[in-house]
């Protein structure tokens, strides 16, 4: 499902204010100029900082860095306080401070190594994007941005529909990860994963999709240093509140996708998406629902906070940001506790050193949103990567592997 086209824009507050994002802004970049000049966001010495991008030379060295060091370097603080961090921070809950330019956003360096601007770099890949698209449909099937029409749950639920009900544990934890030797009940068995039942499941390879530290604490037993590189990448948590309004209550426009807050705002959420304008089918035609996102690696506290204070702090905010007073008709509060890793600089050296120990351990395999994206896409990526990894351990093995007849 795509989004609502006629309202593609994303507003960013600065000074008590919502401004567009100019057009042509992509993520930190901009590729279209006269947009930018006519936008309110960026002051004229910004803009002047930022077409300086044009004159500076290309950072040679394959050090990582931030990505606040990136865009100060290229475009200037301003970007980087009213552009880049919100709409970091609205993705990632993370920091640019800390945040490793080579594992987030790798293109951007490489951007600047092959066209020495950044802004040029931008505008050539757009002129590239624009000119395949118009040898194809010109009415794409797919936008930036996708959804389920039933929500993300049709995911899982298309996953566990082509799975035995046998295959398939729920409420029930993983104890400990023990390595056999030998051969167990009759069938090669390199691995016994221990139940919180009490009941232990033999296997040739074990996939890991759980959080980093969830699979510290399950490897520890056998690879300690394994175990603390896992447990040094570092989560931050969040919360959703989602809220229901009559439209006919609503005097703001609603005329985009939402907004998110610079840091230097000060305020208490860090986005909101204005859900049923972005999507279709969330709401009914005279409802809105809109979802506000709080925590993040600045304002993580605010999580511990218990729900009635939590919706009390963002009906403030939403009172002073869009004028809305009216009470909702209904809220929902999320608590996502631990929830987004965070690769801060120096993470693929990281994943190099936990390569390196994971290659001790033949049939272990890590897949997940804590080493190469953190997106679904990504994650998705990722478990494709670690099954079909899996797959060519267990031929290799000659272990018993029937794909046939297991359907």
């Amino acid at each position: 499902m795509k989004t609502n086209e006629e309202y593609q824009r994303t507003f960013i507050l600065w000074e008590g204010k919502l401004h567009e994002l100019p057009e042509g802004f992509m993520l930190i970049a901009p590729t279209n100029f006269s947009s930018v000049i006519k936008n309110s966001l960026i002051t004229p010495l910004g803009k002047f900082r930022m077409a300086m991008d044009l004159l500076i030379p290309a950072k040679r060295s394959d050090e990582d860095e931030s990505l606040a060091q990136f865009v100060r370097r290229r475009l200037g603080k301003e970007v980087l306080e009213r552009i880049a961090q919100p709409l970091v921070a609205g993705i990632h809950a993370g920091d640019p401070e800390t945040m490793s330019l080579k594992s987030t956003f790798p293109r951007f360096k490489e951007m600047e190594n092959n066209y020495r601007s950044l802004i040029l770099g931008m505008i050539k890949k757009k002129k590239l994007f624009l000119k395949e698209k118009s040898g194809k449909e010109s009415k794409s099937k797919y936008t930036t941005f996708m959804s389920l029409k039933s929500g993300l749950s049709e995911l899982t639920g298309a996953l566990k529909a082509t799975l035995k009900p046998e295959a398939i544990i729920t409420r029930n934890g993983v104890v400990t990860l023990e390595k056999l030797i030998g051969k167990t009940d009759g069938f090669i068995s390199d691995y016994s994963i221990k139940l919180t039942d009490g009941r232990s499941l033999k296997a040739q390879a074990v996939i890991f999709a759980t959080p980093a530290f969830v699979t510290a604490e399950i490897l520890k037993g056998i690879d300690k240093e394994l175990a603390e590189e896992l447990l040094s990448i570092p989560y931050v948590s969040t919360a959703t509140v989602s809220l229901a309004y009559r439209k006919k209550d609503i005097l703001h426009p609603l005329n985009g996708f939402g907004f998110v807050v610079p840091e230097i705002e000060k305020r208490k959420i860090m986005a909101s998406t204005w859900s049923s304008i972005k999507f279709p089918n969330r709401a009914p035609e005279d409802k809105l629902l809109i979802r506000c996102f709080v925590g993040g690696s600045k304002d993580e506290h605010l999580v511990n906070l218990n729900k009635p204070e939590i919706i009390a702090m963002v009906q403030e905010e939403l009172r002073d940001i869009m004028g809305i007073r009216a009470e909702p008709l209904f809220i929902k509060v999320y608590k996502w506790e631990k929830s987004m890793p965070q690769y801060i600089v120096g993470h693929e050296e990281k994943l190099k050193r936990i390569e390196f120990h994971l290659s001790s351990h033949p049939g272990l395999f890590l897949a997940g949103s804590a080493y190469q994206g953190i997106g679904i896409s990504d994650c998705i990526k990722s478990g494709e990567r670690a099954a079909k990894a899996a797959f060519e351990f267990l031929h290799s093995k000659n272990y018993c592997l029937d794909l046939q007849n297991s359907k």
